[in-house]
């Protein structure tokens, strides 16, 4: 019994060592979301840099021991990258004016007094810290481990963020969520999926509230 005990705990022990960075990306990454849901601090876009952005840093300065510029930071592959934005605008822009009539999503995004640029300014932050944690944090911490698997495993905790809101779009963030993760793969910058992500939010929700 006490020879089984000591064999598993140097099992958990060798488990721990080797895929140390693997755990605490992943556990991050999961708990944070999940202690944002539960305590809200101030309002929503400060929350989502708090919970998103900063203790992500955080963790990759103090247990990692790593520059934050090697988690997506760094602007990468700009002519692929911008090869990949150009492209999700122009075929973007008018799917998501035939998107912005369906009823179920209307409904949910209407606003009573819809301003462009504070919507656009608090929706800027709020997508940052979101495209950090997953396009970012979460997908550079993995990469060096699990290559393009990475691409896979960031888009699930993406979508589950997703549920409450409209059907449609839950099911959608399946394909954007590996696009993004894709693109900011292989262009080795995060900053392409926050760039696209931004334009898809702010074009839809101007459709819905201004056309």
């Amino acid at each position: 019994m006490i020879d089984l005990f000591s064999k598993e705990l140097r099992g958990i022990s060798t488990f721990l060592k080797i895929y140390y960075r693997e755990i605490v990306v992943l556990t991050s990454a999961v708990l944070f979301p999940v202690l944002s849901k539960y305590h809200l601090v101030w309002n929503q876009w400060f929350s989502s840099l708090l919970y998103y952005t900063v203790l992500p840093v955080l963790v990759i300065v103090f247990l990692l021991r790593r520059s934050p510029l090697d988690f997506g930071l760094r602007f990468g592959n700009c002519s692929l990258w911008g090869f990949h934005v150009l492209i999700a605008c122009v075929v973007g822009f008018p799917l998501l004016y035939i998107a912005s009539r369906c009823p179920s999503l209307q409904s949910y995004y209407e606003m009573e007094q819809f301003i462009l640029w504070q919507y656009a300014l608090i929706t800027t932050l709020i997508i940052f810290a979101w495209e950090f944690l997953f396009r970012g944090f979460m997908l550079f911490g993995l990469k060096e481990r699990l290559g393009q698997v990475s691409i896979l495993i960031q888009m699930v905790p993406f979508v589950l963020l997703h549920i409450g809101k409209p059907e449609l779009e839950t099911i959608s963030t399946v394909v954007m969520g590996m696009y993004l993760g894709y693109v900011a793969y292989r262009s080795n910058s995060f900053w392409p999926a926050f760039i696209i992500h931004l334009f898809i939010n702010i074009s839809f929700v101007t459709f819905v509230n201004m056309l």
